[in-house]
């Protein structure tokens, strides 16, 4: 079975109609033929497919080739900056429109859900419920929180529960840069900004010895990982040295590092390749990151353009997330 990994959707349930009071949901609009989003005060026009119509995503996932697509919601509406009790009521109408869709399209769905994480302790607990409701799966968190990232220690509650749980944890960028000003020019906000928080937060979580105190989580990051693959050597030198990167950390940086899961949204045959030959096929999950502009269309390209063996290649393909996400069998 084709299985994306990484894919979202804003569920109609949390749109402006829904609450047309609360003006911290999203509206998704089509001008000019242009899928336009309404949030934040901003107009976003980067999701390119359709985003919110279920049976229009399917469709586009037929075109490209998947069978069964892992849902997850847009890290804009993680809410971090809300309260605890506000997070958590944005998360039950997300994760309750998740289970349904999962439900109604048991062969085709699965979902990975959003907990309050903002308040660690609440999001452990919530993390249970979450994952007795969807069934199968686990959960989307944003690399950084509120600007923390993800290796502090008032996170440890929920690494515990996670790995307890046997939950799969997606981290994603959030999408916000990092308020420097070049970021603006070029696009590099996106093609820059977005891999880098994702490899800050994966180097916080090595060097933390989060990954080396729960060898049994099962951490999935985006877009190949970002760039913590090219700085390995960096990180291992460090830590051969220098007093803070030793700190917490005993094991070689690159047993935590192969710990980590990663999808294939590279835009790169070779560079996939390198990863693969790195951390093994038996971590790497095939992922499009729908419906965005800077997506894979057909995911299962880059893949074939690797040069994988066959066996490296289903894994890939579709057998690590169905043993991630307990659907063999």
């Amino acid at each position: 079975m084709i299985i994306d990994a990484h894919a979202h959707i804003i569920v109609p349930e949390i749109l402006r109609d829904a609450a047309p009071d609360e003006a911290w949901r999203p509206r998704v609009s089509v001008h000019d033929g242009q899928q336009v989003i309404e949030f934040g005060g901003k107009h976003i026009k980067s999701a390119v497919r359709e985003f919110v119509d279920i049976n229009a995503i399917l469709d586009e996932q037929d075109k490209s080739g998947v069978e069964r697509v892992v849902l997850c919601p847009w890290v804009s509406l993680l809410r971090y900056d809300a309260s605890p009790d506000e997070g958590r009521e944005t998360c039950a109408i997300y994760n309750q429109a998740l289970s349904s869709l999962a439900q109604k399209q048991a062969g085709r769905i699965s979902a990975l859900g959003m907990i309050p994480l903002q308040d660690p302790d609440l999001a452990a607990i919530e993390l249970e419920a979450v994952m007795k409701l969807l069934g199968v799966g686990g959960v989307e968190i944003a690399a950084s929180v509120n600007g923390v990232y993800l290796g502090d220690d008032r996170f440890e509650s929920f690494w515990s529960a996670a790995e307890a749980i046997g939950a799969l944890v997606f981290i994603h960028p959030t999408t916000r840069g990092f308020g420097e000003e070049v970021f603006s020019d070029y696009y590099l906000w996106n093609t820059v900004g977005n891999p880098l928080e994702t490899t800050i937060a994966a180097a916080h979580l090595i060097m933390a010895g989060v990954m080396e105190r729960h060898p049994g989580l099962k951490v999935l990051l985006a877009h190949g990982g970002g760039t913590i693959l090219s700085l390995r050597g960096r990180l291992h030198h460090a830590h051969t040295f220098q007093p803070q990167a030793r700190a917490r950390l005993k094991e070689s940086p690159e047993e935590s590092l192969r710990r980590f899961y990663f999808d294939t949204v590279t835009h790169d045959g070779g560079l996939l390749r390198s990863l693969v030959d790195f951390v093994g096929a038996d971590h790497v999950l095939l992922g499009s990151d729908y419906p965005f502009d800077m997506g894979v269309e057909r995911p299962l390209e880059i893949v074939r353009q690797a040069g994988l063996a066959p066996s490296d290649e289903a894994l890939i393909l579709g057998g690590n997330a169905a043993r991630l996400l307990g659907l063999e069998g």
